[in-house]
């Protein structure tokens, strides 16, 4: 990390202890922990198209998609919800498997040149919907009629958090194979428009199908990898600890200390996807997909199988999105579907990106933390200036109501103008690629 890189962290890092110093620790802390996670996005999507030059624009799908599994993972199991259900779950499993190989197996037995392909191929699928529909539906209404207020969903497995974190990479990095399979073919235009499609798709599914996520009555109590603040006032030496500290207000101190002890592990995980990336990008395999980002053709002339890379580049992505995903799922204690607008926060993340620098992998950490920290702080630092240029109107007057309405629109300019100058004065980011 050159000289340039640590003087802009160590700007960043001010900003934060200024927030801590003027508003709160709670507040500093709770931006720090959404600021790696915005990080941690900001990595994934760097590695698609700062590697690669893959224009996803569908990352809110996969970082749904690993909220969702930290929650069939840690969350426990609704025991009455597969009493009633597990036939209907099993058998209609088993039936989108039949309808699978007897699809696979037709075209194959079916000649290339056969008409008949087509009309069986769409024959099976209509069957096998109705099949699978059969056994499913019924089920899923079973599951979702139990106790709605409270569950209405089949539950998880109740293992630990901590697992559901690389388990919700695992299940991106399969979702992304299958995605990629179908869409890398397009041109590049079309590929982001597919992701988001796509994307739109899963967290429709997300949404809809409460017997899975509860829809849009969300999942609470999400199992936490950190201590609750309550259980630390009953710990000695938790207590003893303020009182050599000197801190009079125990509640604060306690949810201080549950911040601090995500923000290590976000941390670490953070540490661990930047070295990886690191090593990839400086390795042989690194510089082939910039060869292949830079000139396609080139490197397809070379022998190199860019679609492949391709597939290999997106998987890698759309994991460490969903690892994001089950960590911010994990900081909130819940699982909101509703909450995953696809052009919003994917406009934040693309932003991130290209302020840090894409194709650096630093640069896109920078990004991720400093485009965070504005939105979140920016709101109230309008308020702020709002109250000092009204102080001397009433507060019923038209300008004051207008502008005190107006300042939650200011990240969404400030966001604007943040793209703008970067694009027209620091095309290359903050911290250029090499």
């Amino acid at each position: 990390m050159t000289k340039h890189v640590g003087v802009v962290y160590f700007i960043t890092s001010i900003a934060l202890l200024a927030v801590g110093a003027l508003q709160s620790w709670n507040i500093a802390l709770s931006i720090f922990n959404l600021c790696i996670i915005s990080a941690v996005m900001a990595l994934g999507l760097n590695i698609q198209w700062g590697y690669a030059g893959l224009f996803n624009v569908g990352i809110m799908g996969f970082t749904a998609l690993g909220a969702l599994t930290a929650v069939v993972v840690s969350m426990p199991k609704v025991q009455r919800a597969w009493v009633v259900a597990s036939n209907g779950l099993i058998l209609s499993f088993l039936s989108f498997i039949a309808v699978v190989i007897s699809i696979v197996l037709a075209r194959r037995l079916l000649p290339l040149t056969s008409s008949l392909r087509l009309p069986v191929t769409i024959g099976l699928l209509i069957a096998g919907y109705l099949l699978i529909g059969n056994f499913f539906l019924p089920a899923t209404k079973q599951i979702e009629a139990i106790d709605p207020v409270i569950s209405g969903y089949l539950g998880g497995m109740g293992l630990p958090i901590l697992l559901s974190w690389p388990i919700a990479g695992i299940v991106t990095a399969v979702a992304g194979w299958l995605i990629g399979k179908v869409s890398l073919g397009l041109r590049g235009d079309y590929f982001a428009i597919a992701t988001l499609g796509i994307s739109d798709i899963i967290i429709a599914i997300i949404k809809y199908e409460e017997w899975l996520s509860r829809g849009v009555r969300n999942v609470t109590g999400i199992p936490r990898p950190v201590p609750y603040e309550i259980d630390l006032l009953d710990l000695s030496w938790f207590v003893s600890l303020t009182h050599f500290l000197g801190v009079t207000d125990i509640n604060n101190a306690s949810s201080i200390f549950v911040k601090l002890c995500y923000g290590v592990l976000f941390f670490v995980v953070l540490a661990i996807i930047l070295w990886l990336s690191e090593r990839a990008l400086k390795s042989p395999w690194g510089r082939m997909m910039r060869a292949i980002r830079d000139n396609r053709d080139a490197a397809e002339a070379m022998g190199k199988d860019v679609k492949a890379r391709y597939l290999q580049v997106f998987i890698l992505g759309c994991a460490i999105c969903g690892i994001a995903g089950a960590m911010l799922a994990t900081l909130e204690g819940q699982f909101t579907p509703t909450s995953y607008i696809p052009l919003r926060f994917t406009f934040l993340i693309w932003v991130m990106v290209i302020l840090g620098g894409s194709g650096n992998n630093w640069g896109a950490v920078l990004g991720g933390v400093i485009i965070w920290f504005l939105w979140v702080e920016v709101e109230p630092v309008g308020n702020w200036f709002v109250s000092i240029i009204t102080a001397s109107l009433p507060k019923t007057s038209f300008i004051t109501t207008h502008l005190i309405a107006g300042t939650s629109y200011t990240r969404y300019l400030l966001m604007g103008i943040i793209l703008l100058s970067v694009m027209r004065f620091a095309p290359r980011g903050l911290i250029p690629e090499r």
